[in-house]
């Protein structure tokens, strides 16, 4: 049986939309890494909405199994009959459905047993293609946060330094058209979701945005200076901050993937990864604390966050990540971290357990 988590709210920058310590991902929805049944996301799904009976947000996106992630997700709230004021959904916009010819094309060997593609459509129709294109897989559920996806992808795709511009232009027609949404009342707040931090801090430059999703860049194991202060600056300007992939993709918590990527423990280059979560298991083992306990603290407790995005196949797991993110650290166990050099010596200074 789910115990219900006394779960902390915060409001999102300062948009006025309160969210939970804990959003759940939903990639596993699309089938990332292994092929689930419905049965089994359903059980997910209902072990996250037990989890914050108060209201719950799910984060998604058209890429996550070429929108397996979203029809799964409206398929599984229609069927529960969920009130939709307890829902809030997220939806990462530029990746769109196409047809399926073999194996998806898009991150190879990532998703399992899909029966669409997907390919990135970023640009002012493609953006508004992208969200009318979720909502219909949401099945009368409704986006309210929404951001573009993996912009640093778009970019990286340039051949020249012409075509980084003429992409970047799409990328702020892309946000013409999100912003039109909002302005019509279709959505709440805008945001951006991206692995590369340094084009989310490009976008800002140009963009007035609610809210940034922070993915696989600030975590325990990886947690730029640079990166710190542009964070102490958002939270400043009042930009909402989610923290996504605090686990690595799975890596920090004993997975074999880090950021999407298998790391062979043969792989000379991977070794100092291997290493550096071989000290961190035994640390954590001596003080008698969950791995995912401590990334997700780490995470959680960084500047202007107000909230972390976590993925899960396991409903027990749902709920013990919610504990966590309920549960702070003793202050000794940072103090190990710094003393072990687990974390970068600028936080010496930064006491993780006294921020928002």
């Amino acid at each position: 049986m789910m115990i219900k988590i006394i779960a902390k709210r915060m409001e999102l920058g300062k948009t006025g939309i309160q969210v939970p310590s804990m959003i759940f991902g939903t990639s596993s929805l699309g089938n990332l890494y292994e092929a689930y049944s419905y049965e089994q996301k359903l059980e997910l799904i209902i072990a996250a909405l037990e989890c914050f009976p108060d209201g719950i947000v799910f984060d998604s996106a058209g890429k996550y199994g070429a929108g397996l992630a979203l029809e799964t997700l409206g398929l599984a709230l229609n069927d529960l009959q969920v009130p939709k004021d307890k829902v809030l959904i997220s939806n990462k916009l530029g990746w769109q459905r196409t047809h399926l010819e073999g194996e998806p094309t898009f991150e190879k060997d990532v998703w399992k047993d899909l029966s669409h593609d997907a390919v990135q459509n970023i640009s002012y129709e493609g953006v508004i293609n992208c969200f009318d294109e979720g909502n219909s897989l949401l099945k009368g559920y409704e986006t309210l946060l929404v951001s573009i996806h993996d912009p640093d992808e778009y970019l990286d795709m340039a051949q020249s330094r012409e075509d980084y511009e003429k992409r970047f232009a799409h990328i702020l027609e892309g946000y013409d058209a999100l912003n039109e949404l909002k302005q019509a009342g279709r959505v709440k707040a805008i945001g951006v979701g991206s692995k590369n931090w340094k084009v989310i801090q490009k976008i800002y430059s140009e963009v007035k945005l609610d809210w940034v999703m922070i993915a696989n860049s600030m975590t325990i194991y990886n947690h730029p200076e640079e990166l710190f202060h542009f964070m102490r600056k958002l939270e400043k300007e009042g930009v909402g901050i989610i923290n996504s992939a605090v686990f690595q993709s799975g890596f920090l918590v004993g997975g074999d993937h880090y950021d999407y990527k298998i790391m062979e423990e043969s792989d000379p280059n991977y070794l100092p990864r291997h290493t550096w979560r071989e000290q961190f298991f035994q640390l954590c083992k001596a003080q008698k604390i969950d791995p995912a306990h401590a990334c997700i603290q780490f995470g959680l407790q960084l500047p202007g966050v107000n909230s972390i995005a976590l993925n899960s196949t396991s409903p027990a797991r749902i709920q013990a990540n919610a504990d966590f993110c309920a549960t702070k650290l003793p202050d000794s166990f940072w103090d190990s971290c710094k003393e072990h050099g687990l974390i970068a010596d600028y936080l010496s200074e930064f006491n993780l357990n006294e921020t928002t």
